[in-house]
């Protein structure tokens, strides 16, 4: 085996423990959560917020209406919307202050985290947590072979691409139904 095989291998099993991991009665919760949302916003930052770009994207293929914070077409949160986060290390100095505005509004928010105990998602209505090393513990006694964070956003990209799944099949969407909505403008 070459070595990025093995490597490649390894990762690989790193995020499938990760995904393991993850509660299936926190996955209920947020697909409801998102089903029940008249208008989705999701925020994250650096490489987190790449992850929830796509997860986004998906969200609107599914026909949600489901925009990006910080995006000029982002319309207001309010009463009966949902905010969606990413704060793996439990606290960004913007996650929390969005989440903050978002509930003023009346907005419930959804938190995605490896540090359940972190501020941003003890304040967030839910939480998905994803067991997995990210920059607040990769200098721990067993690190993850991928660096600082990578582990996190990576399991966040098939974590994120198994919630569209089960979205999909809750909302009676198909492949050709999602297709539909894909751009045209590439």
């Amino acid at each position: 085996m070459t070595d990025f095989a093995r490597l490649g291998q390894a990762a690989t099993e790193d995020i499938a423990r990760v995904v393991a991991g993850v509660d299936e009665r926190s996955v209920e919760i947020s697909i409801e959560a998102i089903v029940a949302a008249r208008r989705l916003a999701l925020y994250g930052v650096g490489r987190e917020g790449l992850m929830m770009r796509a997860l986004a994207m998906r969200l609107y293929h599914l026909g949600l209406d489901a925009h990006v914070v910080g995006d000029m077409s982002t319309p207001p949160l309010g009463a009966g919307d949902l905010l969606i986060v990413s704060a793996g290390p439990g606290l960004f100095s913007t996650v929390a202050a969005l989440v903050e505005v978002a509930k003023a509004a009346g907005a419930r928010t959804l938190c995605f985290t490896a540090q359940p105990e972190g501020p941003v998602p003890r304040s967030c209505h839910h939480v998905l947590t994803l067991p997995a090393q990210t920059m607040a513990d990769d200098q721990g006694a067993a690190p993850s072979l991928l660096p600082m964070g990578s582990l996190y956003e990576g399991a966040q990209y098939l974590v994120f691409e198994v919630l569209v799944l089960l979205l999909r099949d809750r909302l009676g969407e198909t492949a050709e139904s999602l297709r539909a909505r894909h751009t045209n403008l590439e």
